[in-house]
């Protein structure tokens, strides 16, 4: 298979090791936030925002490179809005974190909160056994995305461990009930797998990994590196290609939104540029409807080869 690594990771598992003392400061961290997922919506919204304060004040770093990506992606925003904005993706960010653990501890409280457009589209894409990437944006949703979508059908997620070997299998745990599988990024052999075998395999290409295995292409206007695995991936599984953004409407008493767009056609084509540019217009689309809820803290220009301005 040209062009793609192939690598097989191990499940993590419960080490006894765990229970030495390096490791209480986790666990008692554990039991902190099994409280907070006690709590009601209002109680966690409301301390979603003194954390959100809090780190805006206290990570410059991150909130330096929001501010950027905001005024460079949206220049039609006053310095104000950008401002705004940058705050309330901080805030979104918070909330992310208590929707992840009412995903994962009280899954009942997104009761009568959902609602899905498109559903239609992944049931006619399925109907002959295909494999499907579902391309899609890292959410400040997080997990809590993944969750509304599993309602409706069995995801598997593409993710990256955790250097920490009990937070790899904490996390890992909390997200069984929701994933159809859990992927390693560099599994590549169980992702041409599963998609062979006609799974659903949510993807998000949105981030920055370098020209290793991507190529510059327009990001709301600004040359990106862009990940053009995916291509190789339907190349080599004929899988199909469709889009999910799931979103959050209101704080007070928030709905969910997730909309799956129609499959992609002639994709993809011999222009790997043109894929890229492809792609990453239909996720312009998706952040455009919810512009907060994405991880703008994530240096998304910092790759620059010769001949690009540095955006940092």
């Amino acid at each position: 298979m040209s062009n793609i690594t192939q690598h097989t990771a191990a499940q993590p598992r419960f080490l006894w090791s765990f229970l030495l003392p390096k490791y209480w400061g986790i666990w008692l961290g554990l039991i902190f936030l099994l409280l907070l997922t006690v709590l009601p919506w209002v109680i966690q919204r409301r301390l979603a925002d003194v954390l959100a304060k809090l780190a805006w004040r206290l990570v410059k770093s991150r909130r330096d490179i929001t501010v950027r990506n905001l005024e460079v992606c949206f220049p039609e925003w006053s310095a104000q809005e950008v401002q705004q904005h940058a705050r309330q993706v901080f805030i979104d960010m918070m909330l992310g974190t208590f929707e992840t653990l009412n995903a994962w501890y009280k899954p009942h409280w997104f009761d009568g909160r959902i609602n899905i457009q498109g559903l239609e589209y992944l049931q006619q894409a399925q109907m002959n056994g295909a494999g499907i990437i579902l391309l899609g944006s890292h959410s400040t949703l997080l997990d809590a995305g993944g969750y509304i979508c599993s309602r409706y059908f069995e995801p598997d997620v593409v993710y990256r461990p955790q250097n920490n070997p009990l937070l790899d299998w904490l996390i890992y745990t909390a997200r069984e009930p929701i994933y159809g599988k859990q992927i390693d990024h560099d599994d590549i052999r169980f992702l041409v797998k599963r998609l062979k075998q006609g799974h659903i395999i949510w993807y998000s290409p949105d981030q920055d990994f370098g020209l290793k295995q991507g190529v510059m292409a327009p990001f709301f206007g600004v040359p990106a590196a862009s990940v053009t695995a995916q291509r190789r991936l339907v190349k080599v599984t004929k899988a199909k290609v469709l889009s999910v953004h799931f979103y959050r409407i209101g704080e007070k008493d928030p709905k969910y939104q997730i909309i799956i767009e129609p499959e992609l056609e002639n994709y993809p084509t011999t222009d790997e540029i043109a894929d890229a540019t492809r792609v990453n217009q239909l996720l312009e689309m998706q952040l455009r409807r919810a512009p907060t809820q994405w991880m703008w803290f994530h240096s998304r220009f910092k790759t620059r080869p010769k001949g690009y301005d540095s955006i940092y």
